[in-house]
């Protein structure tokens, strides 16, 4: 079965990455663990606008996380290992690996990271956009 782009108007040129990163936010959004937060922090006189990312990661200790920034993806990965020295007579909690991403516009930057309370939360600065206009020149052929 093929499959029929998305961004296929002839006057959206070279959006193909765009199409791509949509494909791969689709695929990343079905799995629900661990639940996450995504909240504008506004304009204060010390911090620009910000985005910050809140993740439920309670169990989970600061050397189990990595966060790293992958092609304009902002990847958390959290590992931990089974406990093999323990005897448990009921298991509800499980010892789980996880990994979500986010894609980031082009020039969003990571500012910081913090875990606290089972909560990881990770700061993104929004990029100023700059208007650009940038005349062409028409060159005459004969």
């Amino acid at each position: 079965m093929s499959r029929t782009p998305t961004l296929n108007s002839p006057f959206l040129l070279g959006f193909e990455t765009i199409e791509r990163a949509l494909d791969r936010v689709t695929r990343a959004a079905s799995d629900g663990y661990p639940p996450y937060n995504i909240e504008r922090l506004s304009r204060t006189e010390s911090e620009p606008d910000r985005l910050r990312i809140t993740l439920a990661v309670a169990g989970f200790t600061r050397e189990q996380l990595e966060i790293t920034v992958e092609e304009n993806q902002l990847v958390i990965r959290g590992r931990q290992q089974d406990d093999r020295e323990r005897n448990y007579l009921h298991r509800g909690i499980a010892a789980r690996q996880f990994q979500r991403a986010f894609l980031l516009a082009e020039g969003m930057q990571v500012l910081s990271a913090d875990l606290s309370n089972g909560l990881l939360s990770v700061d993104l600065v929004r990029p100023e956009p700059e208007r650009i206009i940038r005349k062409i020149d028409i060159s005459a052929r004969d």
